[in-house]
């Protein structure tokens, strides 16, 4: 696929962006503030991960980006037009999680069709390669799995050939070789100039793609940066055990912010590991496979959006 994408634009060229958007649902005492004054800029060759809890505005932050949605107040652009402007979407693709596309036709058939929305789509080989349809063009959609039908929606998002793509969830149902397939595509898009947006609740994978990350809870911005940045706005350590000592006591304990029982091991993200680690040790003789590790961004992530719950 690389020889079919050409670069769209050159580093640091604003491609979309929000300045001081608020979106708000309803009026009086019903209304709903779903974003608050967010400013957010997706970079040409940049993969931007835009994370959140459920609720925390993502869809409705993007959904202003791609036109579907006018802020309240504040500003959204597009390619430095209004985002509803036909110019401006049709140098976008969108893989959605719902998708509305037809059970009835073939893999070929959709590629076909969604083709014919744009001036300069792509060949179909192109988007089967990158999407890794190979031997399924013929199937109707209906038939496939989860996991065949979502690399149908992201093949249905690069068909014209686009300069940003919105990805939400896009590895969702995917095994592991469909996975890192499509990981590899999200680079080369990027790496080609063009910008990447993606949501995802897997925060391993924003780990390992985004450039940026931007995190929205409660519809305000509360961190952003690149993921080592983002993770070093929690200081500590993480430490891992099989233990006895269950997650309640633990998290009763001085230094311990958060603490969770994965299968038989404890995890806890702490302030100072030392005093902790004498502690587990003193109520568990019996404990095994003890780790000390910096914070993951999964830690970095539940003790920002948990500051801002206690904060309100």
């Amino acid at each position: 696929m690389t020889d079919q994408l050409t670069d769209t634009a050159s580093p640091d060229v604003v491609l979309a962006e929000l300045r001081g958007a608020s979106k708000t649902f309803g009026t009086g005492a019903a209304a709903v503030r779903a974003l608050v004054d967010v400013d957010l800029t997706v970079r040409a060759g940049e993969l931007l991960a835009v994370l959140g809890p459920n609720g925390a505005g993502k869809t409705t932050a993007l959904s202003m980006l791609t036109g579907l949605s006018r802020p309240t107040s504040g500003m959204a652009r597009l390619f430095g037009r209004d985002p509803r402007d036909l110019a401006a979407r049709q140098r976008i693709g969108v893989m959605l999680q719902s998708s509305g596309v037809p059970d009835t036709l073939r893999v070929r058939e959709l590629l076909t069709a969604f083709r014919g929305y744009y001036p300069a789509p792509l060949p179909v080989a192109s988007v089967v390669t990158a999407a890794g349809l190979q031997g399924l063009e013929n199937r109707l959609f209906g038939t496939l799995s989860g996991g065949q039908q979502r690399r149908v929606l992201f093949a249905i998002a690069l068909c014209g050939d686009p300069g940003l793509v919105f990805v939400d969830e896009p590895t969702t149902g995917l095994d592991a070789e469909a996975r890192r397939t499509l990981w590899a595509t999200l680079r080369e898009l990027a790496g080609s100039g063009r910008g990447v947006v993606l949501t995802t609740h897997y925060l391993e994978e924003a780990d390992a793609l985004a450039d940026r990350i931007v995190v929205l809870n409660q519809g305000r911005v509360i961190a952003e940066g690149s993921p080592s940045q983002v993770k070093s706005l929690v200081p500590g350590r993480r430490i891992s055990a099989e233990s006895t000592v269950t997650a309640a006591e633990a998290s009763r304990w001085a230094a311990v912010h958060h603490a969770v029982h994965d299968g038989s091991r404890l995890e806890l993200l702490v302030s100072e590991a030392e005093p902790v680690v004498r502690q587990l040790l003193a109520r568990d003789q019996s404990v095994t496979g003890l780790t000390v590790t910096e914070p993951t961004l999964e830690d970095a992530f539940l003790t920002l959006t948990n500051r801002m719950e206690v904060a309100a």
